[in-house]
């Protein structure tokens, strides 16, 4: 671009940590400042170029944030905190011309720990441990090693990358699976019409994948089925690629031995899903990538984003 400086619609939260660096960038370019729970007025966000969805506005106010930057007349470019783009509200943007960028990648390393984390939860048994203790009981038992298990790993992006290569570390055998293999995977992957070869062999399996139309549903009631009795499951994408019900029952029956959700279909889930209690289901609040670290890399993506932009030059991470 060239021209006067792009006029930014930001948080007052990103304003306070990255001021410096934005006025480094764009010079003397004031932001207009989003303020959770204060109008913002017409004649602020007609000025408005550039927006970043940060992660200091998800949960509680992201919704109202993105309705905003429809508003904005003449806003060219949206950046968000997160790798998903599944919500209809980013197709949106895209029709109206709006450029998207996403900082697909800053969440790789602390998705991944929390994978490793529960497959070694479940290994060693970490739950029922603590349900002694909160007992005062004392009950040695064996516990499992990760090593020599294979872990499937669907969706080979920057996360299923990491888990990958996480796994080896752990002396596990990782097969990944993506829509086209580039050869450059740190483990033997395959394309999604061998998903049924790779249920079938699996210790463990995480998900990773976006959800798009092709993966909606993708482990159901059939694909349980073909799991090997005690298989572990480890979902980090998105709730609806998994139908829930199915994998209740199979939860239920025993067939799928343990399951580790970050994600779920409705989201809070429900107070009533019987998934609460469940004694082998942990159930975390889509938090795994929630590390301050991340909120520095993603801060770190936008930021040279800036640049490019005010440069001209390509951006990062642009959905085309």
């Amino acid at each position: 671009m060239s021209g006067a400086a792009p006029r930014l619609f930001i948080s007052n939260a990103v304003w306070q940590t990255h001021g410096d660096a934005i006025s480094s960038i764009l010079g003397e370019s004031a932001p207009v400042l989003y303020h959770p729970g204060q109008r913002v007025p017409a004649e602020h966000l007609a000025i408005a170029e550039v927006a970043c969805l940060s992660s200091d506005l998800w949960p509680d106010w992201s919704g109202t944030y993105l309705r905003v930057c429809l508003d904005a007349p003449n806003l060219r470019w949206l950046h968000t905190f997160s790798a998903g783009i599944d919500h209809p509200v980013f197709r949106m943007f895209l029709d109206k011309g709006v450029r998207l960028t996403t900082s697909s990648g800053s969440s790789a390393v602390p998705i991944a720990h929390h994978v490793m984390m529960n497959l070694l939860d479940a290994a060693r048994d970490v739950p029922r441990f603590l349900a002694d203790q909160a007992r005062h009981e004392w009950v040695p038992r064996d516990v499992e090693d990760l090593e020599g298990r294979t872990v499937g790993v669907i969706g080979m992006g920057p996360i299923g990358l990491e888990v990958a290569r996480l796994a080896i570390a752990f002396g596990m055998r990782p097969i990944g699976m993506r829509r086209t293999v580039s050869g450059t995977e740190p483990c033997e992957t395959w394309t999604f019409d061998r998903l049924d070869d790779l249920l079938a062999i699996v210790d463990d399996l995480v998900l990773v994948v976006p959800l798009t139309p092709e993966t909606n549903g993708l482990i159901g009631a059939e694909q349980f089925a073909m799991m090997r009795p005690g298989t572990r499951l480890v979902n980090v994408g998105r709730g609806n690629l998994v139908d829930e019900p199915a994998m209740i029952e199979a939860l239920r029956s025993g067939h799928l031995g343990w399951a580790a959700l970050d994600v779920t279909s409705v989201e809070p889930l429900p107070a009533d899903s019987p998934l609460w209690d469940m004694p082998n289901v942990v159930i975390t609040p889509h938090s795994s990538g929630a590390t301050r670290m991340n909120d520095v890399r993603a801060g770190a993506m936008f930021l040279d984003n800036l640049a490019r932009y005010v440069r001209g030059e390509p951006m990062r991470n642009e959905v085309v």
